[in-house]
């Protein structure tokens, strides 16, 4: 409501969605910074100057917001509004929408791009809902790789965000062992 019909967030509004004795989040819809104009901004601020925090959601939508800038414009504009970024979801295969989807591996690079751009409260969590009712599954790009036995002191391989690999733990240096199931 925030961003479609902001005059809607009047105080009584406020006031309802104010529960004293439960906790009461607003996930605000918006897939462009655009969408968030003084009249949205102030909507927000309501709400937020209430006490009711509030998370975004987004869809990634091809021609609209698929180019790291442009999600990095709406994720820091988010921020600004004081709503943390939560979901970027991969767009459902509803009928008709093929033409504003992107493949799943474009959504990767572009999460992977706002790595190198973004503050971690900026960063959404890229998701996609499993079609049938079985919930959202983070689908973001994997940083972490085991190498193969001939990488001898190497247990891991980690990505930066430019896709550079990087040792782990470096050279010289032993990860500590857990104690856990010890006894």
């Amino acid at each position: 409501m925030p961003t479609v019909a902001p005059a809607r967030v009047t105080p009584s509004l406020v006031r309802s969605l104010k529960a004293p004795d439960k906790a009461t989040y607003v996930v605000l819809h918006a897939n462009h910074a655009r969408e968030l104009g003084p009249q949205a901004r102030a909507a927000c601020a309501r709400l937020i100057d209430a006490g009711i925090p509030l998370l975004s959601q987004t869809v990634l939508l091809c021609g609209v917001n698929d180019d790291a800038q442009t999600l990095s414009e709406l994720m820091r504009a988010l921020v600004e509004c004081r709503v943390k970024p939560y979901y970027l979801h991969h767009c459902d295969l509803a009928p008709g929408t093929s033409h504003w989807r992107t493949t799943i591996e474009q959504g990767q690079a572009l999460t992977r791009a706002l790595r190198g751009r973004l503050s971690g409260l900026c960063q959404p969590t890229y998701v996609l809902d499993i079609p049938g009712g079985h919930g959202k599954s983070p689908i973001g790009p994997n940083y972490l790789h085991r190498p193969g036995k001939r990488a001898r002191g190497c247990e891991y391989l980690i990505e930066d965000f430019k896709g550079e690999r990087h040792v782990y733990p470096p050279q010289g240096q032993r990860p500590i062992r857990s104690s856990a199931g010890r006894s």
